[in-house]
C-alpha cells in the first residue's frame, strides 16, 4: 500500500467507519445485503457504487473510455477517477473483481 493511501485511510478510520465495516461484514447473503443497503443509501448512491466496479471491469478488458461511458452512462470524470485506482490504488479493485470472477466477456446480471 502506498504512503498516499494510508493517509486517506488512517483518516477514513477516524470518521468511525469501522462500524459500517463490520455491519456489512456482518451480513450472510445477497437478500441481508438488499435489505440492509436500502436503508442504508439511496438508489442513485448504490448505482454510482456498482458504476463505479462495472467500470473498474470493463477497463481492466481495455474496453474504451466511450466505450464504457456509452455502456454505463458513466462521466469521464469517473472513469478516470477508477483508472487512476486501478493503477495506483490499493488494487481493492483487481481483488474484489477476482473473487466474484465477473470480469469475463458476459456481462453481469444488472
Amino acid at each position: 500500500m502506498q504512503g498516499v493511501n494510508k493517509v486517506r485511510l488512517n483518516k477514513l478510520k477516524e470518521y468511525g467507519i469501522d462500524q459500517l465495516f463490520e455491519a456489512i461484514l456482518s451480513l450472510k447473503n445477497k437478500e441481508e445485503c438488499y435489505l440492509f443497503f436500502d436503508d442504508l443509501c439511496t438508489v442513485n448512491e448504490l448505482k454510482s457504487l456498482s458504476q463505479r466496479l462495472e467500470v473498474a471491469r470493463m477497463l481492466r478488458q481495455g474496453q474504451t473510455y466511450n466505450q464504457i461511458e456509452d455502456t454505463t452512462g458513466a462521466s469521464t470524470a469517473t472513469i478516470s477517477r477508477v483508472k487512476r485506482c486501478l493503477h495506483y490504488g490499493n488494487d481493492a479493485y483487481e481483488m474484489v473483481l477476482d473473487r466474484i470472477s465477473i470480469d469475463s466477456t458476459d456481462e453481469p446480471s444488472k
